[in-house]
């Protein structure tokens, strides 16, 4: 699948200036690097050359992953669970709720996402049922201790699970899973995909984009999504930066059914970039009116991404309403086609678009806040934590074996004595 492997590596990504120079993100490399932040403008500039290449991959493959996903999605009760850790949790979210939207791919298919850390603590939750299942593991290194602990739970407990194992690390312990087991297929995201700052950014959307090719390929709308962030890569959005040099340390991100997961992620960006200065939440547009809005005060930015979904975007314009005639937040910066600060041409935003597909422009928005933030807050992004308390790979924890409810006393075990005394 890594066709990219194959071909010259280009010097300059998009995102970046003309042939000859070394910009990115506008901004000069050496400018980049004494900030330490180069690897981190390069891999947000090259994704829209990143996504051609991770559906182009799948393309080329196509028989024999469909071929290979046949036996389990042609059973009638047939389960999908996507997985992964922090920001590959939110592929899985995003792609949860894109899927069961889809009823005539999945017309009888249970399709739920679980984090690799829950699901790790408390396997019966989403293994309990012993149902034909395939796992997807989105994993940018494989070598997460809960990603490979999922897989092995699930191999414990029930039995009859195929793997798609979807990772950027051909030498991660998950992408070696494949090399042995013909239950096991692995999708491998361009090189290039193999994010090397700390936060995932190429990595994120390239795995998005190779199981959305798996499931529901879109070509145009991958088409018009990558040209629209290669606008916003070259400098067609301005005021991404300008809003990033602004003082404020709260940021919310709001998004609905499938761009639930993205706000999760986009919120996450920024609280890693920033190195935790700038404190970031999520919710749905709905769910924010329930408590979470008391974090806005003069000192926060609302980011809403917008659904393209006739009935979803009537929640949207109601509380875009309401924010704006509060008046407390410092800025709200409102995604969507129709927004001319989403820097979209004419043409692009008459068209259909799909939430999901949309998510991964509304991603680059943020991931572009995110990066500016850091800059301006002096922060290096490619290690933001230089101390080391939060790693790039997570360590230091440990899996322990799991044992059956009985040997744990939950089946067996006397319920409390719950009666009252006099």
């Amino acid at each position: 699948m890594n066709d990219a492997a194959t071909r010259p590596a280009a010097r300059l990504e998009s995102g970046a200036d003309a042939p000859g120079t070394a910009r990115y993100l506008n901004l000069d490399k050496d400018e980049l690097e004494r900030g330490k932040c180069l690897w981190t403008a390069r891999e947000i500039a090259q994704q829209p050359r990143v996504w051609r290449a991770a559906h182009a991959g799948v393309d080329a493959r196509r028989e024999d992953i469909e071929a290979w996903l046949e036996p389990t999605l042609a059973h009638p009760r047939a389960r999908i669970l996507l997985c992964g850790a922090g920001t590959s949790a939110f592929i899985g979210e995003s792609l949860a709720a894109w899927f069961r939207t889809c009823r005539r791919v999945f017309p009888t298919c249970e399709i739920a996402a679980a984090g690799t850390t829950d699901l790790t603590a408390d396997p019966l939750q989403f293994l309990g049922r012993d149902l034909p299942t395939l796992m997807i593991s989105f994993a940018r290194s494989g070598d997460s201790p809960e990603s490979v602990a999922c897989v092995e739970l699930a191999d414990q407990l029930l039995s009859n699970c195929r793997h798609l194992i979807v990772t950027c690390n051909p030498a991660g312990r998950l992408a070696r899973f494949a090399d042995s087991r013909a239950d096991v297929l692995c999708l491998m995201m361009p090189e290039e995909a193999n994010d090397r700052g700390f936060a995932m950014t190429s990595s994120y959307t390239a795995m998005l984009v190779a199981c959305l090719a798996v499931f529901t390929p879109d070509r145009p709308q991958l088409e018009r999504a990558a040209a629209w962030a290669e606008k916003l890569l070259d400098g067609h959005a301005p005021e991404i930066a300008e809003l990033a040099r602004r003082d404020f340390n709260r940021l919310a991100v709001l998004g609905a059914g499938c761009l639930a997961g993205t706000a999760a992620e986009a919120a996450l960006k920024c609280l890693e970039l920033t190195g935790g200065k700038v404190v970031s939440v999520c919710d749905t547009p709905l769910g924010f009116r329930h408590g979470p809005k008391f974090v806005v005060d003069e000192s926060t930015v609302i980011v809403h991404l917008r659904s393209s979904d006739a009935h979803m975007r009537m929640y949207d314009r109601d509380l875009a309403r309401e924010l704006r005639t509060d008046g407390r937040a410092a800025a709200i910066l409102n995604l969507s086609p129709a927004e001319p600060a989403s820097g979209i041409g004419a043409a692009d935003a008459a068209a259909r678009w799909d939430d999901i597909w949309l998510s991964l422009v509304y991603i680059v928005h943020c991931q572009l806040l995110a990066f500016h933030k850091a800059l301006a807050l002096g922060v290096e992004a490619d290690n933001p934590s230089s101390t080391g308390e939060v790693n790039r790979v997570v360590n230091g924890v440990t899996i322990y074996p799991f044992a059956d409810a009985a040997d744990r006393g939950g089946e067996t075990a006397a319920p409390p004595d719950l009666q009252v005394k006099q």
